[in-house]
């Protein structure tokens, strides 16, 4: 377990950012002093594993608390990657108040050691949790949130700014309402925002027309999506485990599905993120490369390698990619293209917000160089909580894989120690705030030419 103690602990400055913008997240300890402010409840934004921990860890200090979820059930983002299975087991997927809060009703935690899917992730412990009493009345479900604000002014303006309650602005069925909060801590993931296939961050010329010939990520290819992939040439874009998870299930597909070919398509020089390290410590992520590797040895995945794709067309049957390998003009034909190239967040909900976000990774300035792939070399990041989370809007948090903008390999137990420290800092509990700790699986996965592994 590594402990962090930010009175003697400095981190490092990412190289985007000037000195003078590290003064804007200062450690000195703020805590609301309005009562209209404490009287208020805080907003979490998403009932996903971290948002449900955030929640979890609200209750257990008393303070009041309410979970706006999109879906119209717990973890609604996770059901739709059920399919896939998790590198971490069990001994890493549940949150500490979370668990307290499970065990006084009687539950019984799953095999330490196992590693579950998506699906029994949630059936076996977030919709559990999300049904306890202490939480249940506290979801409401059907509710995306539209935007965040102060009251009664927008972000241009300062004075007061700290001790004016936030409001949450939200659709449902019935209209748009609005909440008012005394903090806000957002935990909505990024599932709904991948990046384009375009090299340049830009969905590449085209793009529109694709159609339903251009697939989100992961789908279920044994399952529900088996048809729409048997007997058809299907091209995964991207470098990163999504990608492999989705690779492995079409050469399982095509042992059976006469026809079914797949093509591995890299837009870098090699797919850096997916290891068969014998270093790393989560044993089902490194034999997912291990398996991906054999695959492409045996000529079962055709893979190709610094493509970079700038317009992509509809045709008959099919889709062209179109552009640029190793500086000459190349051209990929195939029938249906997976966008496995990760994901980013969406911010367009937090205009009237002041944020500090690092200018290449879009995750809080203080975090960015700990998990930025530019620097950081590995999947392991060190222990980080409310000061690393911080922006210039105090009382707004953003959480979970949200936090890590457009970072890759995000683990879930790095949430919850990132809400744990942050509830503590709402609570006004500076010791235990700053007191972060975590244990971690080593990944022994370098990502970058920057040096060493951690």
């Amino acid at each position: 377990m590594t402990v962090i103690d930010r009175a003697t602990h400095t981190f490092p400055r990412h190289p985007s950012i000037p000195e003078d913008r590290m003064t804007l997240l200062d450690l000195t300890p703020r805590t609301a002093t309005a009562p209209r402010l404490d009287a208020l409840p805080v907003v979490v934004i998403g009932a996903g594993p971290i948002g449900l921990a955030a929640a979890a860890n609200l209750v257990e200090r008393g303070i009041d608390v309410v979970v706006l979820e999109a879906g119209e059930e717990p973890a609604a983002a996770v059901r739709r990657w059920g399919h896939i299975r998790l590198f971490s087991p069990w001994r890493h997927l549940v949150d500490p108040a979370s668990r307290r809060l499970l065990e006084a009703s009687g539950w019984t935690e799953p095999d330490a050691d196992a590693a579950p899917t998506g699906r029994e992730l949630v059936d076996a412990y977030v919709a559990p949790l999300a049904e306890l009493k202490p939480l249940r009345s506290r979801i409401r479900y059907g509710s995306r949130v539209l935007a965040v604000a102060r009251e009664g002014m927008d972000r241009t303006r300062s004075a007061g700014r700290e001790t004016t309650p936030f409001v949450v602005r939200y659709a449902t069925a019935d209209g748009v309402v609005e909440l008012t909060a005394r903090a806000v801590i957002d935990a909505s993931g990024t599932f709904d925002s991948p990046n384009p296939l375009g090299s340049t961050g830009l969905d590449p010329l085209g793009a529109p027309d694709l159609g339903d010939r251009l697939v989100h990520p992961l789908p279920d290819v044994l399952g529900i999506d088996r048809a729409r992939f048997a007997g058809r040439h299907t091209t995964v874009v991207g470098a990163g485990h999504s990608a492999a998870n989705t690779l492995l299930a079409l050469a399982t597909l095509a042992e059976s599905e006469p026809g079914t070919r797949i093509t591995w398509l890299i837009r870098n020089d090699s797919a850096v993120r997916v290891s068969s390290s014998a270093d790393d410590e989560l044993g089902d992520r490194a034999a997912l490369g291990s398996r991906l590797d054999t695959l492409v040895h045996r000529g079962i995945v055709e893979k190709i390698d610094a493509f970079e794709i700038a317009t992509v067309e509809r045709r008959a049957g099919g889709v062209r990619l179109i552009g640029m390998r190793r500086g000459a003009a190349s051209v990929h034909d195939t029938d249906l293209v997976v966008a496995a190239t990760g994901f980013r967040p969406d911010l367009s909900m937090l205009r009237e917000i002041r944020l500090g976000l690092d200018d290449i990774v879009e995750a809080p300035v203080r975090l960015a160089p700990l998990i930025d792939p530019n620097v950081h070399s590995c999947g392991t990041v060190e222990p980080h909580g409310f000061d690393e989370l911080r922006h210039p809007e105090h009382g707004f948090f953003i959480v979970g894989m949200k936090s890590y903008g457009r970072a890759p390999t995000f683990l879930l137990a790095t949430g919850y120690e990132q809400v744990r420290s942050v509830v503590a800092w709402i609570d006004g509990d500076m010791r235990s705030a700053t007191r972060v700790q975590l244990t971690l699986p080593a990944t022994g996965v370098c990502s970058t030419d920057a040096g060493g592994c951690c």
